[in-house]
């Protein structure tokens, strides 16, 4: 395969000065449902324009403000283009150039010296940096694998509620995305799409012009839920509540479609108690008092919801991860996806529910990451949400060794990892030795013992799937690397042959990784010549039940979590810190993106974070009276892990009782050399071990002005 394709020739007045440009395919690889095609112009080797490619239909030639901007990202002149080797303290940033040999043989020496002791004192940390699978964990898991070194449980997203629709749908399965245009009510719950989930919105926007209603249900009046009809304010971690409440709604005003859950449900009457008992003990007013809305509201809700199956017209939930980052979120996300099949709504194919459509993708990941090199070890797993505790545990019989090496790929965890202050004390261990592969200096870099440049989308070769809608994707490189820099594949390849490890695997190029990644399930020469291929799957899946489940069924009750020990049915499990538990702490917060960042990337894009400006605080106005908090002041947000400073922005955004700190800002680039997770705990959640970053009590006060 050649490294790049022209497509469609620009015109170019001064053709005889200088090659004509030519475009080349790729994909967004960044952490969002949207998993957007991209068409990247390219004039003698540079590129000079990233935008959406018109021809996919989901991305429709639109980007998000972030990605429009990728060339700023890839040319930015604090991009790091050669290998560095720490020279100062750890955390002081202070480096000096090595080349790559120097850097790998080192590196190779202190992994093999540590992997001759006990290979599961190393460990990988990596996330969602890029979403690829080839340059995510193909060459990097055999690399690993090989070794026997720790495994790690990446739940630093995700995790609960993909537990939730494996238990209970029996994968991450779903709605096809584009036919919410069909519609006729979209409840968007724990989203802002028009800031996380654009090309879905621009489908609520064609079901609302054809008269949808759309209602939003997230803790903030966030864009989105200003634009939608109706904003149901509720308290963070009281989802399930809401949704059992709705139930209750349901069962009492015959809003059921009694032949779908008769044949293509499970648990919804038992001698035991089912679902539905369980529903009956929440009625509005209950639930109201925990999720801090009205019962009339949530009667509202549930008319709408059950109007539609009466109407027999599709009713659609958007779900998205906000709401499952609480103790309760596994069993919150359980309990809305157990309510399309309560009303048939899973009958149309613009009804049901949608929350991830990966587990549609047919990964190969045995073949990409080699799981046979673990020559039948088993080693541990440590949790990426627990690192700041990882880190700072001595070797035991229950933990095993202590982590003396960590290579860190895809991820920032000092910024994005909960407890930072913790985090920042693990990684700042003399005895750690620390890898990170990287484009910038980030807050994690700091702390590295080695910094090896990495390249951008626009350098390398990936095939994406999408957790918002089912078309596979191809990334082809645009450009050459800049200056040193190397595709993730390269460099665990370049690494395994410095610790001699001699397994044809090792010497699979990425060209032959894209294609094992679908192996002949995905037509590979259309993701050659078209960018993207759409998986066949049926317009309305689950219409006549056939769920992935062990059953066939809509699992209501989940015979695998009763056997684990736990609730087998959904139901409302508290916040570890619920709001008005604490007279300490009396403020919930949330902290969810600020509009131009994901996660913590493009936080060193100046042209984005010159939008954004400085760290915000949102406070309602009631809580920032009572505080002497006006807008622009500095506060100390704090509890009992530590504190930060933001600015304070009093704002209708904020419900009374809940702050919204807006994140993630690099600590480096805030107001005090922390970020918003300073305060976030390593509790986890009642269901795949995820992070509880919207599970946070604090205190806000205003700090004193200097004389």
């Amino acid at each position: 395969m050649s490294n790049t394709i022209s497509i469609s020739p620009i015109a170019n007045p001064d053709a005889g000065a200088k090659p004509a440009a030519h475009q080349v395919l790729g994909a967004c690889p960044h952490d969002c449902p949207d998993t957007c095609s991209l068409l990247t112009t390219v004039e003698g080797g540079v590129a000079t324009r990233v935008q959406g490619n018109p021809e996919h239909p989901h991305t429709g030639g639109v980007l998000c403000n972030k990605v429009s901007r990728y060339t700023e990202r890839t040319y930015h002149p604090e991009r790091l283009l050669r290998p560095l080797k720490r020279s100062g303290p750890k955390g002081s940033g202070q480096f000096e150039p090595v080349s790559w040999e120097s850097a790998l043989a080192d590196i190779a020496a202190r992994l093999k010296a540590i992997a001759a002791r006990d290979p599961e004192a190393i460990l990988p940390y990596s996330y969602a940096g890029t979403m690829g699978y080839v340059q995510g964990e193909s060459m990097a898991g055999r690399f690993f694998n090989r070794l026997g070194a720790s495994l790690l449980e990446r739940t630093i997203c995700s995790s609960a509620g993909g537990e939730a629709l494996v238990q209970t749908l029996g994968a991450k399965v779903g709605m096809r995305v584009e036919f919410f245009a069909e519609s006729k009510l979209i409840i968007i719950w724990g989203s802002n799409s028009i800031g996380s989930n654009l090309h879905f919105w621009r489908y609520a926007q064609q079901a609302k012009r054809d008269g949808a209603k759309l209602i939003c249900i997230d803790p903030r009046k966030s864009e989105t839920a200003e634009k939608c009809h109706e904003h149901i304010a509720l308290l963070p971690g009281t989802d399930a509540a809401l949704a059992l409440a709705l139930m209750h709604e349901l069962i009492n005003h015959d809003w059921l479609d009694h032949d779908y859950i008769a044949r293509h449900t499970l648990g919804w009457e038992s001698p035991d108690g089912g679902l539905r008992e369980r529903a009956l003990q929440w009625s509005p007013e209950r639930a109201a008092a925990v999720c801090g809305v009205p019962a009339e509201q949530i009667r509202s809700l549930a008319r709408d919801y059950g109007e539609c199956m009466l109407k027999q017209q599709p009713a659609a939930i958007r779900l998205n991860y906000g709401m499952q980052r609480v103790h309760g979120g596994g069993n919150a996300a359980r309990a809305v996806a157990c309510l399309p099949a309560l009303t048939g709504a899973w009958r149309h194919r613009a009804g049901g529910v949608l929350l991830s459509s990966s587990g549609q993708f047919p990964v190969d990941k045995a073949a990409l990451q080699k799981p046979e090199l673990l020559g039948g070890r088993q080693p541990r797993t440590i949790n990426m949400s627990t690192i700041g505790n990882a880190l700072l545990e001595p070797a035991s019989l229950r933990f095993g060794p202590q982590v003396e090496a960590v290579i860190v790929y895809n991820s920032n965890p000092v910024a994005v990892a909960p407890e930072s202050g913790k985090v920042v004390q693990g990684f700042a261990r003399e005895d750690l030795f620390t890898v990170v592969l990287e484009h910038f200096q980030t807050d994690t870099a700091d702390y590295a013992d080695y910094i090896l440049p990495a390249t951008t989308q626009l350098e390398h070769w990936d095939v994406h799937g999408s957790y918002g809608h089912t078309d596979a994707l191809l990334n082809r490189p645009a450009i050459a690397p800049l200056g040193q820099a190397k595709p993730n594949t390269q460099i665990f390849r370049e690494l395994a042959a410095h610790m001699g490890l001699a397994e044809p695997c090792f010497s699979d190029s990425d060209e032959q990784l894209c294609r094992a990644v679908f192996g002949d399930k995905v037509d590979f020469q259309q993701l050659l010549d078209k960018g993207f291929a759409t998986l066949e799957l049926p317009d309305a899946p689950f219409a006549e039940g056939n769920f992935p489940t062990a059953s066939g069924r809509c699992e209501f009750f989940s015979a695998r979590l009763a056997a684990e020990g736990a609730d087998g049915l959904p139901g409302h499990v508290p916040n570890h810190e619920a709001a008005g538990t604490s007279d300490e702490f009396p403020l919930a917060m949330i902290s969810p993106p600020a509009r131009n960042f994901l996660n913590s990337s493009f936080v060193n894009v100046k042209s984005l974070r010159d939008i954004e400006a400085e760290p915000v605080l949102e406070i309602h106005a009631d809580d920032a009276a009572a505080r002497g908090i006006t807008t622009g002041a500095v506060v100390k947000v704090f509890n009992q892990r530590g504190e930060y400073r933001a600015k304070a922005e009093v704002s209708a955004r904020a419900r009374p009782g809940v702050v919204n700190g807006l994140g993630i800002w690099w600590r480096k680039l805030g107001l005090d050399g922390t970020n918003v997770n300073e305060l976030t705990s390593q509790h986890l959640t009642d269901m795949g071990r995820g992070p509880v970053f919207y599970d946070c009590l604090v205190q806000v006060q205003r700090e004193a002005q200097a004389a």
